[in-house]
């Protein structure tokens, strides 16, 4: 969502394909409950292959976990435990580790598949880290509030310390808010939203060379992708976006894109339904045929339980 709307959005996105059979799509929910508790306020979701769900609360720092195929998740990573007080972006490895954004704390942690601390890695005191993506040798992180991207090596099981990795002056123009990562391109290239500063057209979308730290902007037809959370599928790209209703302020929509080989252009091509304030979609994850996203309420007038995860109307 703008930065001008909530500063502390991120988006935060695994794609997984569940292991469960086509025939088994009938068991699984159409809405999943986060948390009955107030003030949850969900950010992230990461959705693995074997159907594990795992949502992240920025305003608690918990973790919730669950399963496509039941409609209610648990705490896993209790509000607060290990110094992780805002949570956003989250991922999981192959090897089942998870990965968090400690938004506030600027702090990476890791985690067993069994919740045990493995790792923390910190940035400087003020970053915001929001969203990370994971490649075979490292993990890379943005930061909002420092337009950086910042960077951790994965050598076997061991994660190296969080290093700065691409300054605001490595971009063409200096970022506004940085959110959604992704990679592709056999993990040579990422690509990064930027929301911007608020005012219109300065939301961007970047292309990352992962091997020679370089920035370009990409070139955007058809419609918006200075997303929230991203999600990539070979060339498609889907992101999260908001923009302006006269009667309601904003709406929110996933945009569907169509990138080029080098990841160089991107065309809007699709548009799912839209959702409100109230409901304040953040990010999205694949689950086999269906895309779901995470109700954050973060611009909600009055934000309340329950806080849930649904399906993307109109789009998968």
């Amino acid at each position: 969502m703008n930065t001008f709307l909530v500063l502390t959005t991120s988006l935060v996105v695994l794609a997984g394909t569940s292991g469960v059979p086509a025939h088994a799509a009938v068991d699984r929910a159409d809405t999943y409950v986060v948390s009955s508790e107030p003030g949850v306020l969900p950010e992230g979701i990461a959705v693995t292959r074997t159907g594990t769900m795992y949502v992240t609360s920025l305003a608690t720092g918990a973790v919730y976990r669950g399963d496509v195929r039941h409609r209610r998740l648990r705490p896993f990573l209790p509000a607060g435990s290990d110094g992780r007080t805002h949570a956003a972006g989250v991922r999981v490895d192959r090897a089942g580790r998870l990965f968090v954004a400690g938004y506030d704390t600027a702090t990476l942690f890791v985690y067993d598949p069994d919740g045990r601390l493995l790792a923390k890695r910190s940035a400087v005191t003020g970053a915001a880290l929001n969203d990370l993506v994971i490649t075979d040798h490292a993990v890379y992180v943005t930061d909002s509030v420092g337009g950086t991207i910042w960077r951790a090596t994965l050598d076997g099981g061991r994660v190296g310390p969080l290093e700065a990795w691409l300054l605001p002056s490595d971009f063409p123009t200096a970022p506004g808010f940085l959110n959604g990562i992704v990679a592709g391109a056999g993990d040579r290239l990422a690509v990064v939203a930027d929301q911007g500063t608020g005012a219109p057209g300065t939301e961007r979308l970047w292309r990352i060379d992962l091997a020679d730290a370089t920035a370009s902007e990409v070139r955007v037809s058809g419609g918006q992708l200075g997303a929230d959370g991203l999600l990539l599928e070979g060339n498609r790209l889907y992101g999260v976006v908001n923009f302006p209703d006269p009667a309601d302020g904003y709406r929110f929509a996933v945009n569907l894109a169509v990138l080029d080989g080098g990841l160089r252009a991107a065309r809007v091509v699709r548009q799912s339904r839209t959702a409100g304030l109230e409901q304040s979609p953040t990010t999205l994850a694949r689950d086999r045929d269906r895309l779901l996203w995470v109700n954050s309420q973060l611009s909600a007038t009055a934000p309340a339980p329950p806080f849930t995860v649904t399906e993307v109307p109109g789009l998968s």
